[in-house]
């Protein structure tokens, strides 16, 4: 069973426009705390044992900020874009099991925590991957069509525009064997994931609760809204 958590905070934040010219995105702040702790108090809050924060675009902020916290280990990425797969692959001598969790930290929860979520629902003799999802019509501030469909199994597709439409929130169990085989350096995880739905071992399961994409400044403030119970989900 997943214990450590890979912490994506390398990403340059360029819908954010003028906010991350001088500061990384994962240290904006929502309602007072900055995104990074906001998933770093939810990993916490679930016990797991080793966080693991890659960093590349104004990294050193993000390093002084973290200083103090033992508990938590850097993954140098220099100035290249390694993207979500290739940066958890470069990470995978720091997280040292499989599998592991993931989280992008550009998302505000309310609710269950997702990582226990995920936890109660995974099944390592089906699964290479669960992803934590959030149905299109209750997922505040994203403005995409939609990632996949759910069937009642917990078995995903890629919503083609039909049936109901979930996103993904950004939060995910997912084997390290099938990240460590890829080629690149870098790729991102949808790599991954069509592999895994080539297999029939995708699966996803709903968030009990809100959840905000903050992606571009109005999504700090949709999720401000959100935390100050103004918007209803």
């Amino acid at each position: 069973m997943p214990r450590n958590v890979m912490i994506f905070a390398a990403g340059f934040g360029t819908r954010m426009r003028e906010l991350t010219k001088t500061t990384p995105k994962p240290l904006l702040e929502v309602d007072g705390t900055t995104l990074l702790d906001h998933a770093i108090n939810a990993a916490d809050r679930a016990g797991l044992q080793k966080k693991i924060v890659n960093v590349s675009y104004l990294g050193q902020q993000i390093v002084a900020h973290l200083k103090h916290r033992r508990d938590i280990l850097i993954s140098e990425e220099g100035d290249h874009a390694l993207e979500t797969g290739g940066g958890l692959k470069k990470a995978l001598p720091l997280l040292g099991e499989n599998p592991v969790f993931t989280m992008n930290p550009d998302a505000i929860w309310t609710g269950a925590n997702p990582f226990a979520e995920l936890l109660a629902a995974w099944d390592p003799e089906r699964m290479d991957g669960l992803l934590l999802l959030q149905p299109l019509e209750t997922a505040i501030s994203h403005a995409g069509k939609g990632d996949f469909t759910l069937a009642p199994d917990g078995h995903l597709k890629r919503f083609a525009g039909e049936g109901r439409a979930f996103v993904n929130t950004g939060v995910e169990i997912i084997r390290t064997d099938l990240v460590s085989a890829q080629d690149a350096e870098a790729f991102s995880l949808n790599l991954v994931w069509d592999e895994m739905l080539r297999s029939r071992r995708l699966f996803g399961v709903v968030h009990n609760g809100g959840w905000v994409d903050v992606g571009t400044p109005e999504g700090i403030t949709a999720a401000n809204d959100h935390l100050n119970g103004q918007v209803d989900v």
